[in-house]
């Protein structure tokens, strides 16, 4: 598929999601992206901001959840403007679709939605890029089910079939999560671009008691693993001050270390994709 005039797919050079997991004020938000902005820049990539306007599905109900729908569309509207990033947000119910979609340029489906045959034919039929996550408790190989039932919703509405499938981790046990490398393979056989969610999946799910907890202290050496294994997009939740982050501190990567870490996964990414790495070729 094509991204802002960039092809994007297994054999290009990869493009990243990044920015805090919500939006705390509408000066945090633009100070964050425009840093972002110059590391894009800097390096040579597309890189898409991301920021949450709100966060349903918070441990406890006292959680901070964001600005709201209005005011965070707004400010993620300026966001775009003022940096010339592209903007993706969450959508969480069919009733946010249509609002969301005119005003970012990707729309996200939290994990836990993703057998919500009705939500995700709703956010298909917008007409937007959308970058489906696998839910924590489902395998690889089950995103073929939902990408069809997208793409059906798609061509029925007459839009663009343009998605991307987002790995995030697996459930294992209480309070964890793993990532099996091989599930980037099985789900490129779907024909999307693969994404790797590499804060989410270090994620300690209601870790700890009203929150979830996190390990960022692996976030490279999973991102550096999903790299090799040849992804098209990485996912990155960064704050300047993760440890005060109103929501996923615990698991977000700290700003001012985002560059060199990028630097080095872009280095994998050219080695892998220079060489024509192809595992049906390993397999055969």
């Amino acid at each position: 598929m094509r991204l802002f005039g960039q092809e994007i797919g297994p054999n290009q050079k990869m493009f990243f999601i990044a920015g805090p997991c919500v939006i705390e004020s509408e000066s945090f938000a633009l100070a964050t992206a425009t840093r972002l902005r110059a590391i894009a820049d800097r390096l040579g990539v597309l890189l898409i901001y991301k920021s949450s306007f709100d966060k349903a599905n918070r441990s406890s109900g006292t959680s901070f959840r964001g600005p709201g729908i209005d005011e965070g569309l707004r400010i993620l509207e300026k966001v775009r403007a003022e940096t010339g990033l592209p903007v993706l947000t969450d959508v969480h119910g069919e009733d946010q679709v249509r609002a969301v979609a005119e005003v970012v340029d990707v729309l996200q489906t939290p994990a836990f939605l993703a057998r919500q045959t009705d939500f995700i034919a709703a956010v298909a039929a917008s007409g937007k890029p959308v970058n489906i996550k696998k839910a924590q408790f489902m395998a690889p190989g089950d995103m073929a089910h939902v990408v069809a039932k997208a793409r059906a919703a798609a061509e029925g509405a007459g839009v663009p079939a343009d998605f991307m499938v987002c790995e995030r981790g697996a459930s294992f046990g209480y309070n964890n999560l793993v990532s099996d490398m091989r599930g980037l393979a099985i789900m490129r056989e779907t024909g999307c671009p693969v994404v790797y969610d590499a804060t989410h999946s270090v994620q300690l799910p209601g870790g700890r008691g009203t929150t979830s907890g996190g390990q960022r202290e692996h976030v490279p050496v999973l991102a550096r693993a999903a790299v090799a294994a040849g992804i098209s997009g990485l996912f990155m939740e960064t704050h300047p001050d993760p440890d005060n982050a109103m929501s996923d501190g615990p698991n977000s990567w700290p700003l001012d270390r985002l560059e060199p870490l990028l630097t080095r996964l872009l280095a994998i990414d050219a080695i892998v994709k220079d060489g024509g790495f192809e595992e049906q070729a390993l397999v055969a």
